[in-house]
């Protein structure tokens, strides 16, 4: 089974920094997309960014200009760099792959941004 394992979140003042990773325990260039979703206390889960195995991007509207998504085929990996944070972005964060007839979700990292 697919596995996916976040990390790099943490507590940050707003306007600072973090870069969360998500490590796959497979190829990821075996799933159509890789993305990253947050979900805030009392909020739906909503989608952040994503990107396909050819590197195109996409990204929700609040974050463009301040998160940019990447990926590392050799390390399996795929990162979020989030720039300008603001308290709006404190969530718990969540790294999905998608294949086929299959969504597969990490645990989750929580990002908690302080006015």
């Amino acid at each position: 089974q697919v596995q996916l394992v976040e990390s790099g979140g943490g507590l940050v003042q707003a306007g600072g920094s973090l870069r969360l990773s998500c490590a796959a325990s497979e190829s990821i260039l075996s799933f159509h997309d890789m993305g990253w979703y947050r979900q805030a206390p009392g909020k739906e889960r909503e989608l952040v960014a994503t990107i396909t195995s050819g590197n195109s991007t996409n990204y929700q509207d609040s974050v463009k200009g301040r998160f940019t998504i990447s990926r590392d085929n050799a390390k399996k990996t795929v990162y979020l760099q989030m720039n300008s944070l603001k308290p709006e972005d404190t969530a718990v964060y969540y790294c999905r792959a998608r294949r086929g007839y299959g969504h597969y979700w990490g645990q989750g990292t929580q990002v908690t941004v302080s006015s």
